[in-house]
């Protein structure tokens, strides 16, 4: 039988005036009721899609263009699609565009971030550094610079830098950036000064007066050259977009390119507060779809127009990838259930939730992989055993990536073994295996 909505069900979703701002929340409950047979909204969550997980694995791995047929060497398409790549180690940026990839050399990603000039490198989304899409810089900037600015005078305060000096520093290092970049250590020796001048110039590079450019020496360096940001990129204006729609703009863009992904992953992963992203899911509700997803707890949100594509998707044959430490497909999530088993967790990220360079079967962290420091090794560790089958290309991708790293032949080596990360000290995720 159909039942009679009732005047406390009906409570609330009408003004006074007649109007009707709740329209969407009423009919959703009225055809939850009439068609369903109940009028709990709780009940209704419960009944929302459930999608297999290794599908959603499968389904991301494309959109992180991960899978052969999703591989491109259009690397601005790449960093377009997947908002960024995560540029804190410098190495990162190059081996997740290996990953992503057919032909991808050193020289490609040079060519766009320092001479063409179509990506930047920013400190942004959790107050790290990625390389961003020039399209999406000011945006980007916009939506983080608060907390980012934040963080980085109280690092300069806390190694010394006040006010005054900061001003009077950072207006000498203007002066002497004029047509030219610089690393801090010839920096400094032009001004003759005792300040921090690392300190000074990375809060010019947060507040968006300085930028990254191509390091000393090689693409392994974190030593940068820096450039006064107008001469880089004398037609982008910082200001111009406003933070609350560059905000809505960076959420709407994560569950694009992450999608389904949590509401606590949206909160790590943009490092906004949860009120506020929940205040932009809102506006975006029409936009996006909740689903839940078998064996993992909660409900998810992707693209209402990915929800066809995730459906109809089949997984055929194996997907097996190499990513570096602190990669996006592992960053990019606060719940990292869906793609690491609970008792791995420790042997793929270490305290600080750093992830560490990483063996991937179908999405999911099958093991750990290092390059040697004094050896042309590329050493192997696996948590459980692995068919024979993937174990040969696994080790055929590992003689590919040490090759692209140390350019010449590499030996893969096996281990049998691994100390947590959790056991390590800091900075221990960027050599996995040492002394394995």
């Amino acid at each position: 039988m159909y039942g009679q909505l009732t005047q406390k069900e009906t409570k609330g979703y009408f003004n006074s005036n007649g109007s009707i701002p709740l329209f969407q929340t009423f009919f959703s409950n009225l055809v939850t009721k009439y068609f369903f047979g109940y009028n709990d909204e709780e009940q209704m969550v419960k009944n929302m899609p459930k999608h297999d997980l290794s599908s959603v694995n499968s389904f991301v791995l494309r959109k992180q263009h991960l899978t052969k047929d999703t591989k491109t060497d259009d690397i601005l398409q790449i960093v377009k699609e997947i908002i960024g790549l995560h540029a804190t180690n410098a190495t990162t940026p190059y081996l997740s565009l290996f990953a992503r990839t057919c032909n991808f050399s050193k020289e490609h990603l040079d060519e766009e971030l320092y001479v063409k000039r179509n990506l930047g490198k920013i400190r942004c989304m959790r107050k790290t550094v990625h390389i961003l899409p020039k399209e999406l810089i000011q945006a980007v900037y916009s939506a983080t610079a608060k907390m980012v600015e934040l963080t980085s005078e109280k690092y300069s305060q806390n190694l010394g830098v006040s006010r005054k000096q900061y001003e009077e520093a950072s207006k000498a290092i203007l002066e002497t950036l004029k047509g030219t970049g610089m690393t801090t250590k010839e920096i400094k020796k032009v001004l003759g000064t005792k300040v921090n001048i690392s300190a000074v110039v990375n809060l010019m590079c947060d507040q968006g007066i300085l930028i990254r450019g191509k390091p000393q020496n090689s693409w392994k360096s974190n030593i940068h050259t820096y450039y006064r940001f107008r001469d880089h990129f004398p037609d982008m204006d910082l200001d111009a977009v406003d933070e609350e729609k560059a905000r809505e703009l960076l959420i709407k863009r994560y569950v694009a390119a992450f999608g389904p992904v949590s509401l606590n992953d949206v909160v790590w992963w943009t490092g906004f507060r949860m009120n506020e992203v929940k205040r932009v899911l809102e506006k975006l509700q029409n936009q996006l779809t909740r689903i839940e997803i078998f064996n993992l707890k909660g409900d998810y949100l992707i693209q209402s127009s990915d929800v066809e594509m995730l459906y109809s998707l089949k997984p055929e044959g194996y997907v097996l990838n190499f990513l570096p430490s602190l990669d996006l497909y592992l960053m990019g999530y606060k719940e990292r259930e869906r793609y690491v088993n609970s008792k791995h967790f420790n042997y793929v990220f270490d305290g600080s939730g750093n992830c560490t360079s990483t063996i991937l079967l179908n999405g999911e962290v099958i093991g750990v992989w290092d390059v040697a420091r004094t050896e042309p090794w590329v050493k192997i560790f696996f948590f459980e055993e692995v068919e024979e089958a993937v174990l040969r290309d696994v080790q055929g991708m590992a003689k590919e990536v040490g090759r692209f790293i140390v350019d010449k032949d590499v030996q893969v080596i096996e281990c049998d073994s691994m100390a947590p990360l959790t056991h390590r000290t800091a900075g221990g995720f960027m050599s996995p295996l040492k002394g394995s």
